[in-house]
């Protein structure tokens, strides 16, 4: 057997659902019987899922027969067809399904979060290991968008703006070349059953490779490379770190049933050679971000034309948005920098005096530190609900599309990326200007 067949069957053997259901059963996860359909049948799944069912999630069925209509993406199961010939499966669509599935129960028993764009729920399961559930469900909310919107100012307002300034252009490389791999190889989610898939939020994505396992390997390495030497610590914390990180985000995307062993494994070889290939760029590109005079329309172009780009892979699917609102946030994020810089409010102390010391930790360290976060936090998400109010209505209005239900609206290119680009752009545009604006002016800085 040759080299090329032993490592085709290897990967085969890596992608099975059978060895993510296996992971999950040694975890503690199991999924409950599946009852035939009826009224009957129904309720008495409804009487015996209370007591012993643990929080998991369910799928929610596609109502037949109540319309003859289009069903958005997401509300069948064949939106559009697989890659041709290959291993493909429809994007926008519930992904990873085995199989016709009898209704669900309609009682969710404490749900994770359901996919708010198509109304996909998970399935029921037992949790028999709480400890190791709440490690996971910490694990996979590192790769998502409330950790990110926490995490980015949080290094520019309080620890180093420098290198959360080149965090975010490292995550934006990553995740956008991930998100654009997914939607040319279009390899579907584990199959369920015999997978339970306790999160669905990304479920009408494709699988290869896992964006979150790129994530969580590529901030933590980004942070050691960046911080290491510049500031004062041992390195062994840093060697600690990445692998603790880093195998935490990506088993827990095991554990939820959303990946395969060999999405893991890909995401992770795949964020390491982008790593080796463009991080010697990243200094050049945070210094062109803040000094080049024409720094913001590039930045702008480029980041809309890539965004513009990704959206012609493929269907329809919640990564599409994703993509939109990652390179608004780069966009926003470096422009703001520039004005920043232009104006002297955030100025990077001078190499003469590298490696910085740790200041020490006083009440008034802390005072201020939290209350940056407050003030900063309240602004961004303020800044965030009023773009999403005019953004949408505005798109809908001047590409003719009803936005009666905002759902199947966001459904459109037209509206999805002006919404989540220009939303996204004020959002970071915010967190490296306005926001240090209002420090300064207030005396916080």
């Amino acid at each position: 057997m040759s080299l090329r067949q032993r490592l085709s069957r290897l990967a085969g053997r890596l992608q099975e659902p059978q060895k993510v259901a296996r992971f999950q059963r040694l975890c503690g996860v199991e999924a409950l019987p599946r009852r035939p359909a009826g009224p009957a049948a129904a309720q008495g799944e409804d009487e015996k899922a209370e007591a012993p069912v643990a929080r998991g999630v369910r799928r929610r069925e596609p109502q037949l027969g109540a319309s003859a209509g289009p069903q958005p993406p997401g509300g069948g199961r064949n939106q559009c067809p697989a890659k041709p010939g290959g291993r493909g499966a429809p994007n926008g669509v519930r992904n990873g399904l085995a199989g016709e599935l009898g209704p669900a129960s309609p009682r969710r028993v404490g749900a994770l979060r359901r996919n708010s764009l198509t109304g996909e729920e998970g399935e029921l399961a037992h949790v028999s290991n709480w400890p190791l559930y709440y490690l996971f469900c910490l694990g996979t909310e590192l790769g998502n968008e409330l950790f990110y919107i926490l995490f980015f100012p949080f290094w520019i307002w309080n620890l180093d703006a420098l290198v959360g300034r080149r965090l975010v252009v490292i995550w934006v490389l990553v995740m956008y070349l991930g998100q654009c791999t997914k939607d040319i190889i279009r390899w579907p989610r584990p199959a369920s059953p015999p997978v339970v898939k306790l999160e669905v939020f990304y479920n009408s994505e494709y699988s290869m490779p896992s964006t979150h396992a790129m994530s969580g390997t590529a901030i933590p390495i980004a942070m050691v490379l960046l911080t290491y030497g510049r500031w004062q610590y041992p390195l062994i914390y840093g060697l600690i770190l990445i692998p603790c990180w880093c195998s935490l985000v990506c088993l827990s995307r095991i554990y939820m049933g959303m990946h395969s062993i060999l999405d893991i494994i890909a995401g992770f070889l795949y964020t390491i050679l982008i790593l080796i290939i463009f991080y010697p760029f990243v200094d050049l590109i945070d210094n062109f971000n803040q000094t080049h005079k024409y720094a913001p329309l590039i930045i702008i172009g480029l980041h809309l034309a890539l965004g513009i780009f990704s959206f012609t892979l493929d269907t329809w699917s919640t990564s599409r948005g994703d993509t939109a609102e990652i390179l608004g946030s780069g966009a926003g994020i470096a422009c703001g920098s520039h004005v920043t810089y232009n104006m002297g409010l955030i100025l990077d102390p001078s190499l003469d005096i590298l490696p910085l010391a740790r200041p020490p930790i006083t009440m008034t360290l802390c005072g201020k530190a939290i209350l940056r976060i407050l003030i900063g936090m309240v602004f961004v998400l303020i800044v965030r609900d009023i773009m999403k109010k005019i953004t949408i209505p505005l798109a809908c209005k001047i590409f003719n599309i009803p936005c009666d239900d905002v759902r199947k609206a966001r459904q459109h290119m037209e509206v999805e990326l002006p919404y989540r680009y220009i939303t996204y752009g004020m959002v970071g545009f915010s967190i490296t200007f306005f926001v240090p604006y209002i420090f300064f002016f207030i005396g916080i800085s």
